[in-house]
């Protein structure tokens, strides 16, 4: 009976505590009552795409709407050819065709709120990830309408972590607050990246781990992550994100 109380407080302490202090600060901010009263435009992150000629790559990651956004974060993909006046934008929502492709401003606002630069790669090195991203992403197996469950997962960090994966020379990870994100397609339980730098071992996004030198070292509960990041040394920490040391 000791483990089991033991098990039960360690699971609240990294999972739930910080998840209840951050629902509570949530609901204490103005957050706009619909989808409709909030902000959407640009919030001015990335320069005109016309300011350079280099091929770019951009991981965004933004808090929700609705009380979920105290846990939850909606992730995308931004790429821009050698030379484009213009960048793509790549999402997965929960209504209609799923994969959108420019339904929202490269850097814009989700539901008022800043979006976060997970990760960017800029130069002949993103000239030579594009093709292969937009390859990951023809090949997404949950792309068709109906292909959306907002938890545990496909949702929209499901497609962009499928992506992630897909191409690792990208070299990031989703923060911990991207729910969804460590769903495996096709009922997978176990992924070695194709670089065999990340393991991934999970029950549909439920409870797993990841571990590796990309990830660090992950717990995952109820789509909740806790761990250590040792690439670029932090503190991950379930709902509120990571915290560099």
């Amino acid at each position: 009976m000791k483990s089991v109380k033991r098990l039960f407080l360690t699971i609240f302490i990294i999972y739930l505590l910080p998840t209840f202090a951050s629902a509570g600060w949530w609901a204490m901010q103005d957050r706009p009552a619909r989808w409709s009263e909030a902000r959407w435009s640009s919030a001015g992150i990335l320069p005109e795409a016309s300011a350079s000629e280099d091929a770019a790559i951009y991981i965004f990651s933004a808090a929700t709407g609705g009380l979920k956004g105290a846990v939850a974060s909606h992730a995308w993909i931004v790429t821009k050819e050698k030379g484009a006046a213009s960048y793509t934008r790549y999402d997965k929502v929960g209504w209609g065709s799923p994969i959108r492709r420019n339904h929202r401003p490269a850097d814009a606002y989700w539901y008022s709120n800043q979006p976060q630069l997970v990760a960017s790669v800029t130069g002949a090195q993103a000239e030579l990830l594009i093709p292969k991203i937009e390859g990951a992403i023809a090949a997404y197996p949950y792309a068709e309408p109906g292909g959306y469950t907002i938890w545990p997962g496909p949702n929209s960090n499901t497609f962009v972590a499928h992506v992630l994966r897909t191409v690792p020379e990208l070299g990031a990870v989703l923060p911990p607050h991207a729910v969804g994100r460590d769903y495996l397609p096709d009922g997978d339980f176990v992924h070695i990246d194709n670089d065999w730098r990340d393991l991934h071992v999970t029950m549909y996004g439920l409870l797993g781990f990841s571990a590796g030198l990309r990830s660090g070292f992950e717990v995952h509960f109820l789509g909740l992550v806790a761990g250590l990041d040792f690439a670029n040394p932090g503190i991950k920490i379930p709902a509120l994100g990571r915290i560099g040391i």
